[in-house]
């Protein structure tokens, strides 16, 4: 069956916040933007998927990676 755009971008972006944590992936994806729609919205379309598990695991990914 093949995925709808919207289901593509969520995996995709999912994939990218497993490897690479929220902040590294929104970074990667900011060199792409060209600027334009609204980053607030698109934003809170993200976050507000994200659990507080996944914040906690992102600070403890950090905290490890500043030993």
């Amino acid at each position: 069956m093949k995925m709808t755009a919207i289901e593509l971008q969520r995996k995709g972006f999912k994939a990218l916040v497993d490897a690479l944590g929220i902040v590294d992936a929104m970074r990667f994806i900011h060199q792409y933007d060209s600027g334009s729609g609204d980053y607030t919205k698109e934003c809170h379309q993200w976050l507000d998927q994200l659990t507080i598990d996944d914040f906690h695991n992102y600070v403890r990914q950090k905290r490890q990676s500043q030993k």
